[in-house]
């Protein structure tokens, strides 16, 4: 019998093997948006154990866990050892069948560790020690993971304050993988709560040396820290949204509207949609100007557990699919900015399934023929990273554009361990188009066009139009 995760998982045909095996496996790794800590890399981390590097701030398994009646003392406590969450993690694993966590974990097991036995309670010391021995070695830092993995660049995710000393760190070091920062500016558009906002402002401020107390001021404070992320490498920039804000508003408007809160009043919903969508548009200006790429996350409902919030606080789990229905507003964000000359080359992810055709059509109308593929349907995103999301994504894009010019998939992950999932695509995707070919939906006499496919999906594509 083979083992689980053997050369040919998921290929089911000769053609997907040779797609896989001679085409998308060597292509090297770009992870244009992840949640790597740059310091990290900068310091070469050194990971304590299996326990840290893979259940550390891993909301994917938290949520397994709490399902399986564990509890939270062995998930996100501090009174509990490693050895006993990954017990418990352990015991999970085989409750985890038929869910995407069965197919990664056991991915990462054999392709950072060599482990090939499955992970449940009697197999968990010995695979405990085995990887916390690997861990141990130099091969197995934070950067060592990276060249394991044949990384060729990351993009990590970062607010207008932050300093970007560790991006620096890591250019200066000779690191062979170039790391590169996103901007990341929801906080400045954040105006949920004004206290908290004034906060915001202030450390801005400081970050970037203008005095703000009028909206005008909030502009040239980010065109300042948008030149600087420019000046450190940075080439996309990442928006985070519940839904798509689109409404009507004068600057008149913006300004009173910035003088309430930042007095310290709260605003009314109306007011929020106005004033996210007046600093939407600046900020898409701004990637617009600067040659950027942007990125549109939007449709989570985020921290729907109240009293683990208060407890947790977010990104522990607790954030589902939003029923939001963002077609109009997109039409009227997307039309402006291309009736001014300034819409960016823009990928567009969306965390509800049922809006895939929306999104793969919706791209089509502001693809200008200044770039193969200025607009994109981003891969599957948070809820829909696993087999089924990703076809879903795909036969969407097929149907209504053009798969071929496709930037393929991402990590957008907080660990090192991370990057088979861009080996579980690549294997989804060769199976994809394989089984095409052996079904006659594709023709062989085609078969150079599609092994080029298959590498500009996985690689050449994001390479070209990131310009990485």
């Amino acid at each position: 019998m083979k083992d689980f995760i053997n050369e040919d998982f998921l290929l089911q045909s000769d053609v997907a093997k040779m797609l896989y095996h001679e085409h998308a496996e060597k292509m090297p790794i770009i992870d244009y948006h992840c949640h790597l800590n740059p310091k990290m890399i900068a310091d070469d981390y050194k990971f304590s154990s299996i326990t840290e590097i893979w259940l550390g701030g891993d909301h994917y398994k938290w949520r397994a866990m709490r399902a399986n009646g564990v509890d939270e003392k062995y998930i996100t406590g501090k009174e509990t050892s490693d050895w006993e969450k990954f017990e418990k993690w352990a015991e999970t694993v085989p409750y985890t069948l038929r869910n995407p966590l069965y197919h990664w974990t056991h991915l990462e097991l054999k392709t950072a560790f060599g482990i090939s036995e499955t992970l449940n309670p009697a197999s968990a010391k010995r695979i405990y020690e085995k990887c916390n021995e690997l861990l141990a070695t130099p091969e197995y830092s934070a950067r060592g993971l990276m060249k394991r993995y044949n990384v060729e660049s990351v993009c990590t995710t970062d607010d207008p304050i932050d300093t970007l000393e560790y991006h620096k760190t890591i250019a200066d070091s000779g690191f062979e993988v170039k790391v590169l920062p996103t901007w990341r500016p929801d906080k400045a558009m954040n105006v949920t709560t004004a206290a908290e906002y004034r906060v915001y402002l202030e450390k801005l401020s400081q970050a970037s040396g203008v005095t703000i107390s009028k909206f005008d001021d909030l502009v040239e404070a980010l065109k300042l820290r948008h030149q600087y992320f420019a000046d450190h490498g940075c080439k996309l920039a990442d928006h985070g949204l519940a839904d798509i804000p689109a409404a009507d508003y004068t600057m008149a408007e913006i300004s009173a509207i910035f003088d309430k809160v930042y007095g310290g009043n709260e605003l009314t919903k109306e007011e929020k949609t106005k004033y996210q969508t007046a600093l939407l548009i600046i900020l898409s200006e701004m990637n617009a100007e600067a040659g950027w790429t942007q990125q549109y996350h939007y449709g989570p409902l985020r921290n729907t557990n109240s009293r683990m919030m208060a407890k947790l606080g977010p990104d522990t789990g607790f954030d589902t699919i939003g029923d939001f229905r963002c077609a109009e507003a997109m039409v009227k964000l997307f039309d402006r900015l291309n009736s001014e000359g300034k819409l960016a080359k823009t990928i567009i992810y969306n965390i509800n399934p049922a809006e895939n055709d929306m999104v793969a059509a919706m791209i089509a109308n502001y693809q200008d023929g200044s770039v193969p593929g200025k607009m994109q349907f981003g891969s599957g995103w948070w809820f829909n990273d696993q087999m089924g999301g990703m076809l879903r994504q795909m036969n969407a894009l097929s149907e209504q554009g053009l798969l071929s010019r496709f930037v393929g998939m991402l990590t957008d992950s907080r660990s090192f361990l991370s990057y088979p999932r861009h080996e579980y695509f690549r294997r989804i995707l060769c199976n994809m188009i394989g089984n095409d070919v052996v079904n006659g939906i594709l023709p062989e006499s085609e078969m150079g066009r599609i092994k080029g496919m298959i590498e500009d999906i996985c690689y050449c594509n994001a390479k070209s139009y990131l310009n990485l």
